[in-house]
């Protein structure tokens, strides 16, 4: 037996992401452990004390300070020296990586057990990713956008770069970009969908990773349904220091559960197909078999869990069917990627 995907591609911006669940991302925003020093206002707030235009407190004049700062109303009442000092407005840049793989591809009405509204994981990526991007937009945060797997369109798609595999969308300010981000991501679920790439995960993404400047927030939005090369792409992630990183896994029901696909009728003798390598294995589906592969299933989320601990990767795993804004205003939030 193959399991080929039946895709039920998002047709409009909308479709992705709604208006009512953008509207209540609005008062949220990216989150870093780090303080990051940045080139440009933001609407970021730094606990570190600068030169923006917002009043924060005054301390006393010491020799060599700027005398541009004194408080000269302060000295003529009451002939004393004291500095103003202000609160520091601090850029961040967040990058985003889309694991476009054809593994993403499945989760959909391509599992059984799925009602034919369920998105496939690719689907469910994107819509997290467009909301995460939403909320760095309105933030003034620089925005970029990665899809890892696909080409680049080049520069005929107004602002797409990328190196030979890779499709980037240039960074980005303003919640003006907002559709622009989900025009993107709808022509990346379209080309995917129809090209079923192959991927290695952990060289695109560090070859794209290098390319990056300054300082920000990283977070990759995958599977993570690799073997070779788990720890060198979660390593990945982290390229250059200064980066704090994220991992949201994106799985299926039938993969966190198997049984939930037999139970809608995957059972007996099956041949089932990697549809990444397109390698066959022949099998009967018993109780014993799913056993297994809740054991392995298992294992590989240890190690996931292991590796981000040991990167210092925040590690957040969603199904593919769960509701975005819980997944959103819920899980994230909890963990620290959203305030």
């Amino acid at each position: 037996m193959l399991l080929t995907p039946d895709i039920a591609v998002p047709k409009s911006v909308d479709e992705l992401l709604g208006p009512e669940l953008l509207a209540r991302l609005d008062r949220l925003a990216i989150l870093s452990k780090k303080l990051f020093a940045g080139k440009l206002p933001g609407e970021r707030r730094s606990k570190r004390r600068g030169q923006s235009v917002e009043f924060d407190d005054y301390r006393p004049y010491t020799r060599g300070d700027d005398l541009r700062h004194l408080d000269w109303n302060v000295l003529a009442r009451f002939d004393r020296l004291v500095l103003k000092l202000f609160r520091e407005e601090e850029d961040q840049t967040l990058h985003l990586y889309l694991d476009a793989s054809a593994s993403m591809l499945t989760g959909g009405k391509s599992t059984l057990a799925a009602s034919d509204a369920a998105p496939t994981k690719l689907v469910s990526a994107a819509r997290l990713a467009m909301a995460l991007a939403a909320v760095g937009l309105s933030q003034q945060n620089r925005v970029v956008v990665t899809v890892l797997g696909l080409a680049p369109l080049g520069s005929v798609q107004g602002g797409s770069v990328g190196t030979s595999r890779g499709r980037t969308l240039a960074p980005l300010r303003g919640r003006r970009n907002i559709r622009r981000v989900g025009e993107f991501l709808l022509q990346a679920i379209a080309d995917a969908s129809r090209e079923m790439p192959s991927v290695d995960l952990a060289a695109e993404l560090r070859r794209s990773a290098l390319t990056r400047r300054g300082q920000g927030v990283a977070i990759l939005l995958s599977d993570l349904l690799v073997d070779d090369g788990l720890e060198t792409t979660l390593g990945a992630l982290v390229v250059p220091k200064g980066f704090d990183a994220a991992c949201v896994q994106v799985l299926s029901p039938g993969e966190v559960d198997p049984s939930a696909d037999r139970d809608a009728g995957l059972v007996g003798d099956l041949r089932l197909t990697d549809i990444e390598t397109s390698k066959a294995v022949e099998v009967t589906l018993s109780r014993a078999l799913l056993e297994r592969y809740q054991e392995r299933f298992e294992a590989h989320a240890a190690r996931v869990a292991k590796a981000c601990v040991s990167r210092d990767i925040t590690h957040l795993r969603v199904l593919s069917d769960a509701d975005p804004a819980e997944v959103l205003l819920g899980v994230l939030r909890q963990r620290g990627v959203l305030g």
